[in-house]
């Protein structure tokens, strides 16, 4: 489920890299998260982290309001995308490592379905890598939601 790579690998080239599962079953929890976090605090070239937490919203749709979103993919293309993603961000910015999970399944309203982490040894690569990760994800993974109302009629997600 983890996704790390960065320039002190062993020496393996990202594309001879096997594509890392970066999806769990249901939400992710805030427990994860600050562990995730914590373990970089023994990597010292490390000046920057950024971070974002997709969450669920209880969004008001003509159909009703939404009360969770159910996540499907095509998880080996999806992950093979990722790996091809993955390699791009690094080969575009100085990044020490990278982290991404994604949920499948339900996911309620206010629970966080999406988490992507960057670290290199200064902030703005970290920030702008992880905000052109997040946008090709949505743009570019086969990973669908089907938002479930609170009267359990349902209908599918668009990105916007």
């Amino acid at each position: 489920m983890d996704l790390q790579v960065g320039k002190n690998s062993k020496n393996t080239k990202m594309s001879e890299r096997k594509p890392k599962n970066i999806f769990s079953k249901g939400p992710i929890p805030a427990s994860f998260i600050a562990e995730s976090i914590q373990k970089h605090s023994s990597q010292k070239a490390i000046g920057g982290h950024s971070i974002f937490l997709g969450q669920v919203r209880a969004d008001q749709t003509e159909n009703g309001i939404v009360k969770a979103i159910d996540y499907t993919a095509y998880e080996d293309m999806a992950l093979e995308k990722m790996h091809l993603i993955r390699e791009d961000i690094f080969a575009k910015y100085p990044l020490t490592c990278m982290h991404v999970h994604h949920s499948l399944g339900e996911v309620a309203a206010g629970e966080i379905c999406l988490f992507v982490f960057t670290s290199s040894a200064h902030r703005k690569a970290a920030m702008d890598a992880c905000e052109e990760t997040v946008e090709r994800l949505k743009a570019e993974l086969p990973v669908w939601g089907r938002e479930i109302m609170e009267d359990d009629s349902h209908q599918w997600k668009v990105n916007q």
